[in-house]
């Protein structure tokens, strides 16, 4: 699972294929809406009200739209915001987690659920809270599951409607294994970072890796986090020990997404945080990463137009790259569409 925040500029609107991809995810969710009265006809809800309502998430200044893809399908969103409206509450809240209905029972919602969490603790938060309507026992069995806790009950701010408060401590990723079927190995949470480095052409460097699960494929610099170590911290130092450049610190953040492989300790599901900076196009160079290539089974390395991304054969980390890097430029062009 991919997750890319959705950035519209003001003045601009939602692209079509988009919108058309949220109406389907929302309209999926009729059920939901039923309860919530958040549309005048859960059963015929319009592109035009999904923008609306995307819309008010995104006038406020603290709130971030997230989109979640697995295998390029947008199967979830969750609208996050950093600060609650009422300064004696300490915490950020999750104000809407959805799941396409098509893909339900898949595991996407726990996964979407852990990816905001990890957004969270690298931003430094201690814990995080949601509100559950009181007509939606199936969401309450979903929060508790993931371990929130009920600590108040009231209203909502914007309709008046019953809710439960929910509230859950954001500790250290769980070190037991995750769940998995009984016909897939057991595999331990692990915590990465990566940073994709950009030369003044927009082209991004990859190493080609070789793993024993997942056979050769391409990714950014970057590995596992050391204990304690946030994840800005950790792809500083990945980038550093494995290019040799010591003259870059990573940026904003690009996405998060979440994969399998096989790491010395054994099968793991990884969360990743990748990170976005510039620098010269340039090699790795230093006397030590001969040894960091060998045991991180760095096979080579090349810089990437975006062209060459879309058609490369052998697998790219995250599959989507190329989209988000023109996603993100499309963000930094601004209304005009010329970057500065």
């Amino acid at each position: 699972m991919i997750l890319e925040q959705l950035d519209v500029p003001p003045g601009q609107d939602i692209p079509g294929p988009l919108l058309t991809e949220l109406t389907a995810l929302y309209a999926s969710n009729h059920a939901f809406f039923a309860l919530s009265g958040d549309f005048p006809d859960p059963d015929d809800i319009r592109p035009e009200q999904v923008a609306a309502a995307l819309a008010g998430e995104l006038a406020h200044p603290d709130a971030e739209v997230l989109l979640a893809r697995s295998q390029g399908r947008l199967v979830g969103i969750a609208v996050t915001l950093a600060h609650h409206p009422d300064p004696a509450d300490p915490d950020p809240w999750i104000g809407l987690l959805m799941v396409d209905g098509g893909v339900r029972r898949q595991g996407h919602g726990r996964q979407l659920a852990g990816l905001v969490e990890d957004r969270f603790r690298a931003a430094g938060r201690d814990a995080v809270r949601l509100a559950v309507l009181e007509n939606n026992p199936r969401a309450l069995a979903f929060w508790t599951a993931l371990g929130h806790e009920v600590i108040d009950r009231r209203t909502d701010r914007e309709r008046g409607r019953p809710c439960a408060v929910l509230r859950k401590p954001l500790r250290e990723a769980p070190s037991e294994p995750a769940r998995e079927s009984p016909a897939e190995p057991s595999r331990t949470p692990r915590r990465a970072a990566r940073v994709a480095v950009l030369d003044p052409d927009g082209a991004v460097f990859l190493f080609r890796y070789d793993n024993v699960e997942v056979g050769v494929h391409w990714a950014m610099p970057g590995g596992g986090l050391e204990p304690g170590e946030s994840p800005r911290e950790g792809a500083l130092r990945e980038l550093r020990e494995e290019t040799g450049w010591t003259d870059l610190e990573p940026g904003p953040l690009l996405t998060t997404w979440e994969h399998d492989f096989t790491h010395a300790v054994g099968p793991v599901r990884q969360h990743e945080h990748i990170y976005v900076t510039h620098g010269p196009r340039r090699e790795p160079t230093g006397p030590h990463l001969a040894a960091a290539h060998a045991e991180d089974k760095i096979l080579s390395w090349r810089w990437w137009t975006r062209e060459e991304l879309a058609e490369e054969a052998e697998p790219v980390w995250p599959p989507e790259l190329a989209r988000l890097l023109d996603h993100l430029d499309r963000t930094n062009a601004g209304p005009s569409g010329n970057s500065g």
